[in-house]
């Protein structure tokens, strides 16, 4: 298994067909202890239970640094170590350009790079007092190609700032055998875009994608598992695209 005795801790996981649970279940496969971070709402100690005996979800949230801190606390005193931290929260909403205001802009930017930035300063003294470390921070297609489908400028900005801030995560901790990496998905099928395809621009949207589908939840996972695992143990800094070709240029 490519994750024995590694403990992981993804960030908005517990949205049971999001990225973030399919990651957390694909760890778990691989032999992962897995701590779930969501808010209460969400309830992500039931979909700890979900993945079987020993896994944790904690209540979290991920705009607190205290919050981000406190749950690392409860991480260390039951597991002793933090191998994993895969930044999933993140939240869109889709507006024009002229549209978006400061609450709006605040909000958005706040859950996916405010997010990414806490959670990785909770967890990096852990890492590196052991001296080893892999962080995949969830990005999107947005943040390279200067918008979405669904998601607005404002979205765009965000997921963009999760890939400068992952690449000097990676420059300042290789040092210490910390990897810092990110994934930038295309279209997933996920709770946050169901029903939110016109059915008149669905077809030309596939048209896009070479290999003419959209993408599944554990397309993401496989990948966030690689860079994850040693598989990947000299790769820092990189962004791996999971898009179905939608990007190639």
């Amino acid at each position: 298994m490519l994750l024995k005795n590694k403990v992981a801790v993804i960030t908005g996981g517990a949205g049971l067909n999001g990225l973030g649970f399919a990651t957390a279940t694909m760890m778990a496969e691989q032999g992962a202890t897995v701590v779930i971070l969501d808010l209460d709402g969400a309830n992500p100690q039931a979909a700890a239970e979900r993945l079987g005996v020993g896994h944790l979800g904690l209540v979290a949230n991920v705009t607190d640094k205290a919050s981000c801190e406190a749950a690392v606390i409860q991480i260390k005193a039951k597991y002793g170590r933090i191998d994993i931290l895969v930044n999933n929260a993140g939240i869109t909403q889709p507006a024009k350009f002229l549209e978006i205001t400061g609450t709006d802009y605040d909000r958005i930017l706040d859950v996916s790079l405010r997010g990414t930035l806490y959670a990785s300063q909770a967890v990096l003294p852990t890492m590196m007092a052991q001296n080893s470390g892999s962080i995949v921070c969830i990005s999107s297609v947005s943040a390279q190609r200067g918008g979405g489908i669904l998601g607005g400028p404002h979205y765009s900005a965000a997921k963009a700032g999760v890939l400068g801030l992952a690449r000097a995560m990676a420059r300042e901790y290789g040092g210490h055998s910390i990897r810092v990496n990110c994934v930038t998905p295309g279209l997933i099928a996920t709770d946050i875009n169901k029903g939110k395809i016109p059915e008149d621009k669905r077809q030309g949207i596939l048209d896009g994608i070479p290999l003419a589908r959209i993408g599944e939840p554990k397309d993401v996972a496989g990948c966030v598992v690689f860079l994850a695992s040693d598989l990947s143990k000299y790769c820092t800094g990189v962004t791996l695209d999971v898009n179905g070709g939608m990007l190639i240029h």
